[in-house]
């Protein structure tokens, strides 16, 4: 075949499986000339069989498992993370994993690489519309470290990283949940509503990445990879309201310390740097790589909301 053969790790996680299905959507409904190779610890039970999918068995922690893994593949899609635990585990994933894919890469002679990494790896904001490394990189977690150490492996080799903000979408279980469990604790407008975020919908992220691998080649170097508008935290709160995913928010305005007050008072399970995340001025210029991949950002992912409120309703109805 002409068309890229991709190799795909993460392909059953939250971003993954987005970019998996659309990937073999384009194989499907379109008669796309590419093959897609999903790596996973073990293949997902109904979903043997994809068009355009194969399934391989592999773990990022056990580098032996890794070899051979990329023969016939000339595109590498690392979309696996870890992005919780404590540091040995992140590294052991993040760093190690990564290093022994790249030692595969080298041996298969894969050219094109793309890794997903965050905009987490800028650390404490807030920041309003920086450019790619717009402020220098001092992340805050162990996740966000290791994210970061990745992202110099693949550069050294010329591949592409892209640093997402917020993803929004059926499998996300930290935005919104975080955002409801918040709204419950601070039951008030934070600071008027006015931070803004850069968010975008996973499956605006999928059709950006099946794009650019479909392109016959990646930009390389960093790019922010969220929506080119950024959302007001009130709409964005407004807008799961309307859905029914969370309740009305109080109409009183408070002032942020106000707010980092009430939470402290407040016992759960986020604190202040996750509230203010949220709540601050947290977007990154993002429209060049849309533009680099020909790929029209859609509407934004507010209107994305229609479709997976459901999803959400449920998810925090089990909490």
């Amino acid at each position: 075949m002409s068309g890229p053969r991709v190799l795909l790790t993460g392909a059953t996680g939250f971003i993954g499986s987005a970019v998996l299905r659309t990937l073999s959507r384009a194989v499907a409904e379109e008669g796309a000339d590419l093959a897609v190779r999903a790596v996973v610890r073990a293949a997902p039970a109904g979903q043997e069989w994809l068009p355009g999918v194969e399934w391989a068995r592999a773990d990022l922690t056990d580098p032996a498992s890794l070899r051979g893994l990329g023969a016939g593949c000339d595109v590498l899609l690392h979309l696996a993370a870890r992005v919780g635990g404590d540091a040995d585990a992140c590294a052991a994933v993040n760093v190690a994993g990564t290093s022994a894919l790249i030692q595969e890469v080298r041996r298969a002679g894969i050219a094109r690489v793309l890794l997903l990494s965050t905009a987490a790896v800028y650390g404490a904001g807030p920041h309003s519309g920086i450019p790619v490394d717009g402020v220098e990189p001092a992340p805050v977690s162990a996740a966000s470290a290791t994210r970061l150490a990745a992202e110099r492996l693949v550069r050294a080799v010329g591949g592409t990283v892209l640093r997402p903000g917020l993803v929004l979408g059926r499998g996300d279980r930290w935005v919104v949940p975080a955002l409801a469990e918040l709204a419950a604790r601070v039951p008030a407008r934070w600071d008027g509503g006015r931070g803004r975020l850069s968010l975008v919908d996973v499956r605006d992220l999928a059709r950006l990445i099946a794009a650019l691998t479909r392109a016959g080649r990646l930009p390389g170097g960093v790019h922010h990879a969220s929506h080119p508008e950024p959302v007001r935290v009130a709409d964005l709160l407004a807008r799961l309201v309307e859905h029914g995913v969370l309740p009305e928010v109080a109409e009183r305005d408070w002032p942020l310390d106000r707010c980092l007050a009430e939470l402290a008072r407040t016992p759960g399970r986020a604190g202040e740097r996750q509230f203010r995340l949220l709540a601050e001025d947290h977007w990154y210029e993002s429209r060049e790589i849309w533009r680099l991949a020909d790929c029209p950002p859609g509407p934004g992912p507010l209107d994305g909301l229609a479709d997976t409120a459901g999803w959400y309703r449920s998810l925090l109805a089990g909490r």
